[in-house]
């Protein structure tokens, strides 16, 4: 196999066993560390050939740049090549390596040297005696027989080029071309990982480029040296060799990176380099980290544990400006430059100890070449080093020491390279953030120094340090948050303090200020800087340092702010970051509410006034992070809640609470503290505020007190318990006076009186000695005098108004405390540690001071609360998005409506309108009707449509094309023309679509915005579908001011036919016709209300639940106006569509005709009657605003009326069982409305009494027993429009099964029948006329009547017959009255014949027969008669002589000539009949003398009326036929015969022969009669004769 072949086939695994080259962390299979590693790249020459190539063009460059031809070894020798140590020395000694040269031996090496070579040593050297060139020879010979390089020994092939590289003096084309050579050689493989002792080659390589030293005459050169000792650094780090470098290698090539990059006479491209370098190799090493962390095991701290006893082994120390050391050998004079990077890895004192008595003198060998490697002694050698890979030892090192540069305080580093470290950090952060959070060793470094000094350099002024910090801090949160609880609260809020704007919003024109009311002016944890007044015992601090030092926020640069902007951009973009903070912060009693402030910062910075103090890209750059925090909760709506491993949502809720609880007792207690504490006893904060424990306990563990307050209150006179509960608090065991006092006094800020001063050092003093007497001193009176002492030390240390000179020296103090240590002096020592530590640390209380030392106090603060703060909980759930959305929502939604309000690109407004669609998704999702609320509110308020004031429709102009027609307005004109109101009616009705059952308040807004589309003919009542059950017609609307055909016109164009037009729309008094661009702006409004599929919303309201109608219905309540004058249009009556369904035009008058309020009542009507419990839960409001309505009734048009009052019957029809409709106040508010309203509301009036009777049940029988109902009808019967509808009404009640009339209306039914009937005279009219013609016997086609005529003569005889048909009733009536005979007969029986008697009289024939037809058979009816007389006897002087006696009036019987004839003819033949069929029960009755006589009077007055010769023979054949029956029967009998009926007889014929004198002889009743049996009974009539029964038209029962 040819070497080239040998080169391309794939390494065989098993040569790793080779031995010398040790890989304890490969196996056969190469490691997961190993498979990023870069592979060799393949070669097309001889290696060995290649090889030596290399080793000659180095031999010639070495020549070349050869010094003088009389240099010596020696002298090169002499300069120390500091030859590298194949086997790494002792620990000791490998940690402190010194040159050669310094050794004391090196002279006698270099003869040695000088010696194995044969040369003559000082004297005539000659130029092949360099050793630098003999050692390529001696590898030349040693490759001559090699046929594999990779079998070859790697660290005898790089020995020549790395004394090349160490050697001091070398010209820099000689290290170049080195250096070439070998990251040639590592690039080809040639130092492969099968090579032996490739650990140790890499090893010596790295030791070797680390120390490299060369001459520097020629600084281009120079620099070119440099770069490739970086990229080779490079290539060792990323290359096959690169895990098996050691801590010790790793943290040398880091070291003298960081050297390269530091150095400020560097070129700028050569620190960059130097720079990108780095960030290189520390991804490489960073990312190492996590396959370590595979390697050592699944346990998180076995990493740790395995390297713990190394951590300290290795450190660096890298030099900023590095030395320049000058060459100097035996007699030479002359100092030449080098550059040596010789930034030692420093050893530590115990290690220091260990080298100096480890390292033993170099002895003479007899190998002619000590320093170089051998091949026979490989296996040896390697064996016997213990090589281990670096790990985490190394990489904290690297970790400290780019962290150290960051020191802001220290002045050896500059910020630019303070900027380079940030970088270099910033990489390795994103590499391998989590694992660093993961590693003690690591972690602690972070959660330390690393944000202690970032935290302080955020606040610099230098913008590249500023950016870098920025940087590198949120991406130090971003990945090691976990374990940065605390600090991560300090961060975010100076940011938050620092960016939130201290001024006012900006009020825009035509912005309500309350719609962004939701932004906060300021966040929570902004407090108030500390006051400046000083008691002596604390330092005023400038306003400029506070700011600049501080943890309070202060006026930064534009650029800056933006900066600080982008940075809180970065970590929001996190998915969980704000839950993160909610649940850490929000939820913690102790923390800050960080969630919500950022989230008021990101609100209040997004308007677009923020540029103005920052820059143009803030606003949006808020904005865009506001949003994907909805965003992403939004994307986690559908997510299935998580709960395993999280804190409980109630808890945390509960949690919140009590710190709400607390901020506000704690803010009463600053301001009154007994108040204070009673505020958080009664909200449970403190169980008892009389328990000085209790108090005590709270006021400790609360960092919201005021410490001002808080110390006034604890010395105060009457608090000592709770004082010394107080000091019970605190341990000060194992501390100093001082140190305990320092303890105490952070917590609280002394009084300024002496006297409560007193009080607390007292208090202190007792605590101090409570347990024993601490060492150093001898008593409580001891520890009170010293503590004064030291609280008067401290002010005069302080005080920045004592001078320098003044200050009390240690001498003063010791003095002051003589003799007072019980009775002794004060240790001197004990003394002196007190005095020095408060002449350096001033006891301070750290919220009241904002400087250095006030950070590095507080930070200490924090480390010590880390642990008790507990980690970081990670939220990657959604269970908490409801408690997080209903925190930050206000902020957001009102940012959301300003930015929409202000923005003008299309882009805006499409992310604004997403969030606002986000926003209301959420708040459905969670039944958050607050957020919901808020945001319906604002689109309404943008969309202008919600406009309490309703706009004008007056001059509404309808447009018809062909079958199309549509409505211009001044609102579709004006909603059309701007494109911002459309797209938030979009977004509106988009949100309310399936959200209405969490929609509460805003309900009013979406009201109006129905309203003002709908009076504009933009919309139809979506109700009415849900109305049909009411059989309404369409609400009517105002009409067009005028109708406009925008057809096609065949004749007529151009301008003269437009100017016709113009001129004649003025002549007529009309508005112009719509201009082409109003009808666009119309269109446009029409096309967006159609999107809006508001449909789908009223489909929705349908199927809510009743509580959900209830909050609607309230709201369409709240719309009814509250006086006239916000009445809509106000038109002329004829301008209203008509209500009555004939079409009729109303009475001109000026009425207010409000189509909207007919809609709210009809739409919370139609919500009302959905089912029984909208009936139940929303009947009674709905009720009362009608009826308040109808008490009103003048101020309303009739239309809205009518409608009312028919709503209110329904109402009534579907909750008579609720009892919230009064049916009498109903009756009487409708009997009550004015004659011409209730004519003109008399069709929906009628239609709903109508449906509340059509059923038996209670409900009837209450409303038909009203007077006001009859009051109802009576008015309305008379009404040609309204009459049909009113007899229908009283039909139903007479015919129904049970029938409705009952003794309370019994009377009012007969007397509105009675009326119907009589209106039906007006068919006398008609019946004349025809007699008339047929007595002219003119044969002609008969013309009918009118059709009004024939249904009122209809309506008449039905009247008949339905009076008729109630005296069927009669005696269940009168039994149940409970009247006497008498009174029930009067009240039952007459009003019934006098209603007929009154129709017997009616000039219509058909309605006069039926009346008196329908009289004959209720006469003869033997219902009709009992044994008391007295009742029913008023028959004939009440029922038929009165009806006699009116047809016998001229004016009666002139009504119907031809007719009245007949009449009074059956009038006689019926008082016969009457008379005969109760002569049996008169002849009994005292009175019938008088009654027969009246009768024979009644008939004289008929037989000589003179109206007919129909009547004399009637009359006297009726007369005639009674006589008989009565004389027959005994009644009427001569004296001679019964001298009983004496008087009868006389009277009777006294009376007949005044008018007919010759009857009594025609009769011949004189003579006797013989009497053979007893009279029969006179039989009584039982059907109606049969012209009658035929007029009636009906059979007789």
């Amino acid at each position: 196999m040819t070497r080239d072949a040998q080169l391309a086939t794939p390494m065989d695994p098993a040569v790793a066993s080779v031995p010398g080259t040790p890989l304890p962390r490969r196996s056969p299979v190469p490691s997961s560390r190993m498979q990023y590693r870069s592979r060799p790249v393949s070669v097309a020459v001889d290696p060995v050939s290649l090889v030596i190539s290399e080793c000659i063009a180095i031999t010639s460059a070495l020549q070349k740049h050869a010094r003088s031809p009389h240099s010596s070894v020696s002298a090169i020798l002499g300069g120390s090549p500091n030859l590298i140590q194949l086997v790494p020395p002792s620990p000791g000694a490998r940690r402190d390596r010194k040159p050669l040269a310094a050794d004391p031996l090196a002279d006698n090496s270099s003869d040695l040297a000088t010696n194995r070579w044969g040369l003559r040593g000082k004297k005539g050297k000659s130029m092949q005696d360099n050793p630098l060139i003999s050692g390529f020879g001696r590898l030349r010979q040693e490759l001559a027989g090699v046929k594999d390089i990779h079998r070859f020994d790697s660290l005898v092939l790089l020995y020549p080029f790395l004394q090349i590289i160490q050697a001091k003096g070398t010209a820099a084309p000689v290290t170049i071309l080195a250096l070439r050579a070998i990251k040639k050689f590592l690039a080809y493989g040639f130092v492969a990982p099968v090579s032996p002792r490739f650990a140790l080659a890499m090893q010596s390589l790295s030791a070797a480029i680390t120390h490299c030293q060369f001459d520097i005459s020629d600084p281009a050169q120079e620099e070119v040296v440099l770069l490739m000792i970086l990229h080779l650094m490079e290539d060792m780090m990323s290359g096959p060799g690169g895990d098996i470098l050691s801590d010790e290698s790793v943290c040398d090539m880091m070291g003298r990176g960081l050297t390269i990059c530091s150095r400020p006479r560097f070129s700028e491209v050569l620190r960059r380099t130097a720079e990108a370098s780095m960030v290189r190799m520390v991804q490489i090493i960073f990312e190492d980290l996590k396959h370590l962390e595979e390697e050592a095991g699944d346990e998180s701290e076995a990493l740790d544990r395995q390297t713990s006893g190394d951590m300290d082994t290795v450190k660096m120390d890298p030099e900023a400006n590095g030395t320049d050391v000058p060459t100097s050998g035996a007699g030479q004079t002359e100092a030449r430059e080098t550059t040596e990077l010789s930034a030692e890895p420093r050893a530590s004192s115990s290690s220091e100890k260990a080298s100096s008595t480890s390292e033993s003198p170099a002895r003479p060998s007899a190998d002619p070449d000590p320093g170089r490697p051998s091949t026979s002694s490989a296996t040896e050698s390697s064996e016997s080093v213990d090589l281990r890979p670096y790990s985490l030892p190394s990489v904290r090192e690297l970790f400290r020491v780019l962290v150290s540069f960051l020191d802001p305080h220290d002045r050896k580093h500059p910020d630019q390279m303070r900027v380079m470290a940030l970088r270099i950090i910033h990489v390795a952060l994103e590499v391998a953030g989590p694992s660093i959070a993961r590693h003690p060793a690591l972690a602690t470094i972070a959660e330390d120094q690393l944000c202690c000094y970032l935290f302080q350099l955020v606040r610099s002024d230098n913008m590249a340090v500023l950016q870098e910090s920025l940087i590198v801090a949120s991406t130090l949160l971003s990945t090691c948050r976990g374990v940065l609880k605390l600090q991560q609260e300090l961060y975010l809020s100076y940011l938050v303090a620092c960016l939130h704007p201290a001024v006012e919003i900006p009020r825009e024109p035509g912005i309500d200020p309350s719609l962004y009311s939701g932004i906060p002016r300021s966040p929570k944890l902004v407090k108030p800087p500390p006051s400046q007044t000083s008691s002596g015992r604390s330092t005023p601090v400038s306003v400029k340092d506070r700011q600049k030092l501080g943890l309070e926020g202060g006026a930064r640069k534009p650029e800056a702010r933006q900066a600080m902007v982008e940075n809180i951009g970065v970590l929001a973009r996190m998915p969980t970051f704000m839950v993160e903070l909610f649940v850490n912060y929000d939820c913690d009693e102790d923390r800050a509410d960080l969630c919500e402030d950022l989230v008021g910062l990101l609100a209040r910075n997004a308007l677009p006034d923020s540029a103005t103090w920052s820059t143009t890209s803030v606003p949006p750059l808020c904005l865009d992070a506001l949003l994907r925090f909805i965003q992403f909760i939004a994307e986690r709506l559908d997510q299935t809640p998580e709960t395993g491993g999280y804190p409980d949502p109630e808890t945390l809720r509960r949690r919140r609470e009590r710190k709400k609880l607390i901020i506000k007792g704690t803010s009463k207690f600053n301001e009154n503290p007994k108040g204070g504490l009673a505020y958080l006893q009664e909200k449970g904060v403190i169980k008892d505020a009389g328990d000085p424990v209790c108090v005590a306990k709270f006021l400790k563990g609360t960092s919201r007190i005021n410490k001002k307050v808080l110390g006034d209150y604890l010395s105060k006179k009457g608090n000592e318990p709770v004082l010394n509960a107080f000091m019970d608090q605190f341990d000060f065991t194992g501390k100093r006076v001082d140190e305990a006092l320092r303890v105490l006094l952070e917590t609280f800020r002394l009084p300024g009186e002496s006297p409560l001063i007193e009080r607390i050092v007292i208090s202190f003093a007792d605590k101090y000695c409570a347990s024993s007497v601490p060492e150093g001193v001898a008593n409580q009176d001891s520890v009170f005098i010293l503590t004064y002492a030291i609280i008067m030390l401290n002010t005069d240390q302080h005080n920045p108004t004592i001078k320098k000179e003044a200050r009390m020296a240690y001498t003063d103090f010791a003095r002051n405390l003589r003799g007072q240590n019980g009775g002794q002096d004060f240790a001197p020592e004990y003394l002196q540690g007190i005095f020095d530590a408060i002449r350096t640390n001033e006891i301070i209380v750290p919220d009241e001071h904002d400087n250095k030392h006030a950070f590095d106090y507080a930070w200490k603060e924090l480390l010590l609360k880390t642990e008790s703060a507990g980690p970081l909980v990670s939220c990657d759930t959604n269970v908490y998005d409801a408690d997080l959305f209903a925190t930050t929502w206000n902020p957001i939604v009102s940012c959301l409506f300003f930015v929409f309000m202000s923005a003008t690109d299309d882009t805006v407004y499409a992310r604004v309108i997403t969030g606002f669609d986000e926003c209301a998704r959420i708040a459905t999702k969670y039944g958050n009707s607050e957020a919901l609320d808020e945001i319906i509110y604002r689109l309404a308020y943008i969309s202008t449509l919600g406009s309490e004031t309703l706009s004008n429709t007056s001059l509404n102009t309808e447009v018809q094309v062909a079958d199309n027609s549509v409505m211009v307005s001044e609102l579709a004109v004006k909603f059309g023309r701007d494109v911002r109101p459309q797209l938030a009616t979009l977004v509106l009705f988009r949100v309310v679509t399936g959200s209405e059952h969490v929609i509460d308040k805003s309900w009013k807004h979406i009201i109006r915005i129905w309203l003002n589309l709908f009076v504009n003919s933009l919309i139809p009542p979506f109700f009415s579908t849900e109305a049909d059950k009411l059989a309404l017609p369409t609400i009517p609307l105002q009409p067009p001011s005028q109708v406009v055909d925008r057809g096609p016109k065949q004749n007529e164009s151009g301008f003269f036919s437009a100017f016709t037009s113009y001129i004649s729309s003025y002549a007529a008094d009309d508005p112009p016709e719509p201009s082409d661009e109003e009808l666009e702006s119309t269109l446009c409004t029409v096309d967006c209300v159609n999107q809006c599929h508001m449909g789908d919303v009223f489909a929705n309201i349908a199927n809510l639940p009743s509580h959900s109608l209830e909050v609607l219905v309230d709201a369409l309540l709240d719309q009814i106006p509250d006086d006239s004058g916000s009445t809509v249009i106000t038109v002329k009556a004829e301008n209203i569509p008509p209500s009555q369904a004939n079409g009729q035009k109303p009475r001109q008058n000026t009425a207010v005709y409000d189509p909207a309020l007919v809609y709210i009542l009809e739409f919370c009507t139609v919500l009302a009657l959905r089912d029984d419990s909208t009936a139940e839960l929303l009947g009674k409001r709905v009720v009362e605003a009608i009826q308040a309505i109808l008490r009103d009734v003048p101020r309303y048009h009739p239309i809205l009326i009518e409608r009312a009052t028919f709503y209110l019957f329904t109402l009534l029809q579907a909750s008579y069982d609720y009892d919230y409709i009064k049916v009498p106040i109903l009756l009487h508010s409708v009997s009550s409305f004015p004659s011409d309203t209730l004519v003109k509301t008399s069709g929906l009036v009628l239609r709903g009494l109508k449906l509340c009777i059509e059923k038996p049940c209670p409900m009837r029988n209450e409303i038909m027993t009203s007077p006001d109902f009859w009051a109802i009808l009576q008015a309305l019967a008379a009404h040609p429009d309204s009459a049909p509808v009113v007899f229908d009404i009283l039909e139903s009640g007479v015919s129904a099964t049970p029938s409705a009339i009952m003794a309370d209306n019994y009377e009012a039914a007969l007397a509105l029948l009675n009326e119907f009937a009589s209106m039906a005279s007006v068919g006398a009219v008609a019946e004349q006329k025809n007699d008339r013609k047929q007595g002219r016997k003119v044969v002609r086609p008969v013309k009918q009547e009118k059709p009004s005529e024939n249904a009122v003569v209809e309506r008449g005889v039905k009247a008949i017959n339905n009076i008729y048909r109630i005296t069927a009733r009669i005696p269940h009536l009168m039994k149940q009255s409970h009247l006497e005979s008498k009174e029930a007969w009067s009240a039952y029986w007459l009003p019934i014949f006098t209603a007929l008697t009154t129709q017997c009289t009616n000039p219509c024939r058909e309605v006069r027969h039926l009346a008196f037809t329908s009289l004959q058979r209720s006469l003869l009816s033997p219902e009709l008669t009992s044994n008391d007389h007295e009742e029913w006897t008023a028959i004939f002087g009440e029922v038929l002589f009165p009806l006699i006696l009116r047809l016998l009036k001229p004016e009666v019987f002139s009504s119907d000539r031809d007719g009245m004839s007949e009449t009074r003819v059956q009038a006689a033949s019926l008082l016969s009949k009457v008379f005969l069929q109760y002569l049996v029960i008169l002849s009994e009755w005292d009175g019938m003398l008088d009654l027969w006589l009246k009768i024979i009077e009644i008939m004289d007055r008929l037989m000589n009326s003179g109206q007919g010769d129909s009547l004399e023979e009637a009359v006297p054949e009726n007369l005639k036929n009674v006589l008989l029956i009565m004389s027959t029967n005994g009644y009427l009998v001569p004296p001679s015969q019964n001298p009983e009926r004496e008087e009868l007889w006389n009277e009777t014929w006294r009376r007949i022969d005044r008018f007919l004198p010759n009857l009594r002889a025609d009769l011949a009743l004189d003579e006797p009669v013989k009497v053979e049996d007893p009279p029969a009974p006179i039989p009584a009539p039982t059907a109606p004769p049969a012209a009658e029964a035929e007029v009636s038209g009906e059979a007789a029962p």
